[in-house]
């Protein structure tokens, strides 16, 4: 395909019962965290298409080609843009308008952690090896954060900002170095905080993981304000209460970065299987 454009399709609970077909259990809006100051424009949908390319251009023709094919269909809710750098490696964590290492813990989805990632026997038929993705849309305080020195920023998340290596890691090591969540300082305090992101967003059992795709987003600011920017956090996994709302739950608990940051939009939706030759996206819900 063109600038590698790829088009991902999500479904949410209305469409599903609409057809009649059976719903995953998971397949609703998630609780509510006490962090959260979510805005009804940026809520969940009936139906998401994904479209990705390196390519500005390729993503909106794209873009407009789906728009115009769906307009006597669909009406439009919302249109969410974020990027990433065009130069990364596939599977490589990005940075995050923080400066900050982002997506850097990811499950084994060609391997052993398949099951974390793809609908399996206990799904809906309908579901069987395709995903659910939550999508978070965090407004981040740049004209705050950029006001703290980098000390504090590292304490926060756990990592350093050149390498995005735990502050445990040996001089020399990178973002994928293992964390040591045990290490105190001089005093018997951990090195890593308590509160600290990483120590927050760590699995606390294996099945505690997903693949994390985050986004960065840069919009034009309201009327007397100096920034609209933030992280657009797409996570992909087999069951999102199983597996993102405990991790959820801990960061809105004792996350640094709350300090900072704020979601103000959430959805669940369901991933289509994709569809092999010969056969239409999403004819097994119709089956």
């Amino acid at each position: 395909m063109p600038a590698a454009l790829t088009l991902t399709v999500g479904i949410g609970p209305r469409v599903v019962a609409g057809v009649g077909a059976p719903a995953p259990a998971w397949l609703a809006p998630l609780p509510p965290f006490t962090v959260d100051r979510l805005e009804e424009r940026w809520s969940g949908t009936d139906l998401l298409l994904q479209v990705c390319a390196n390519s500005p251009t390729t993503v909106a023709h794209a873009q407009r080609r789906l728009l115009t094919g769906l307009a006597p269909l669909t009406t439009l809710r919302w249109v969410q843009r974020g990027f990433r750098e065009p130069h990364e490696g596939p599977g490589l964590p990005m940075r995050n308008l923080f400066g900050q290492v982002d997506g850097t813990v990811q499950p084994d989805v060609h391997g052993l952690d398949e099951a974390l990632l793809w609908c399996g026997g206990d799904q809906p038929a309908w579901l069987r090896e395709g995903s659910a993705l939550v999508l978070r849309r965090i407004r981040m305080n740049l004209d705050t954060w950029d006001q703290v020195d980098r000390l504090s920023r590292e304490n926060a998340i756990g990592r350093r900002l050149d390498t995005g290596a735990p502050v445990t890691a040996p001089p020399g090591a990178d973002a994928l170095a293992p964390p040591d969540l045990d290490a105190q300082d001089s005093l018997g305090f951990h090195v890593i905080d308590d509160g600290a992101h990483l120590r927050r967003a760590h699995a606390q059992a294996p099945h505690e993981r997903f693949l994390r795709r985050p986004y960065s987003y840069d919009d034009p600011p309201a009327p007397g304000e100096l920034s609209d920017s933030g992280l657009l956090f797409a996570a992909f996994m087999a069951d999102p209460v199983r597996q993102f709302v405990p991790v959820q739950q801990r960061l809105a608990e004792k996350d640094l970065l709350n300090i900072w940051t704020t979601p103000v939009g959430s959805a669940v939706f369901a991933i289509l299987p994709g569809a092999r030759e010969g056969e239409i996206l999403g004819e097994a819900l119709l089956a």
